[in-house]
């Protein structure tokens, strides 16, 4: 009777490290980068520098430090510096996938689709945004996302923004608000109360969730989200950082040069 629940626990540790090893990250790099205008007049948002360095190099970086070591990037503005950035650089000894929207942006959830080709193999994936420049534990995100059999998770934390996630007691995503606006988009009836939280832009998907994609060309990731969630789990998983930077702005790059040494 010992023995089982010792065996059942070593099945557990082999699924999740076998999981783990085959996991796959996709850096959301394709984006115009107007808000960091005029930086971006010449270079993509992800090749912007921060202390010297690429804000995409900062994070390869901190992904393989992490254990990830397979990689896909998206690419559309100045498409071309990326690669040739990757190549300069050996990939940083990482494998990396390039999904090329040099013919169209699709934004976050049309980006997803067309990168199915190199997530679908990954039983699940993680999506990180090269603007999010944090510390957050990957790794503790996989474990609660794993433990809660969720459709996807999202990294969320307590902040000041003008968009809200808003999810209920069984942590299921309810709703999007806009609160400069008030506008609200429904997407299940709430069990309980509900507690909004600020979306971090980093997220862990079930590759599964390419069968119930029916949109087609340019959608948000987050609009896919509200209307799965009427059917499916749509988590949050409550951050725990020591910082955590959106890059998206020029003074929020400063805000993070004068805070951290790097």
């Amino acid at each position: 009777d010992i023995e089982k629940p010792i065996l059942s626990g070593i099945l557990n540790f082999i699924i999740i490290v076998t999981i783990f090893y085959r996991m796959k990250v996709m850096i959301f790099a394709a984006g115009l980068g107007t808000r960091l205008k005029p930086l971006t007049d010449n270079k993509p948002k992800a090749l912007v520098e921060l202390n010297g360095k690429p804000v995409l190099e900062h994070l390869i970086l901190r992904l393989k430090k992490q254990g990830f070591n397979d990689l896909v990037i998206n690419v559309h503005h100045f498409a071309d510096k990326i690669e040739s950035f990757l190549k300069k650089n050996n990939n940083f000894n990482a494998n990396i996938e390039i999904s090329d929207e040099r013919k169209q942006l699709l934004e976050t959830g049309g980006g997803l689709l067309k990168a199915k080709r190199f997530l679908e193999s990954s039983e699940i994936f993680i999506i990180h945004n090269s603007d999010i420049f944090c510390d957050i534990d990957l790794n503790s995100l996989i474990k609660q996302h794993l433990k809660n059999n969720a459709l996807a998770t999202l990294a969320v934390q307590k902040r000041d923004s003008s968009r809200k996630l808003l999810f209920d007691e069984k942590n299921y995503l309810c709703q999007w608000k806009n609160i400069k606006t008030n506008k609200i988009k429904e997407a299940r009836i709430p069990v309980g109360s509900l507690t909004e939280r600020s979306f971090s832009g980093i997220h862990i998907i079930n590759s599964n969730i390419f069968k119930f994609i029916i949109e087609k060309g340019k959608f948000s990731i987050i609009d896919l989200y509200l209307r799965l969630s009427k059917d499916h789990k749509i988590s949050a998983f409550e951050t725990k950082h020591n910082y955590w930077f959106d890059l998206g702005k020029p003074e929020n790059i400063l805000e993070a040069e004068k805070s951290l040494i790097i």
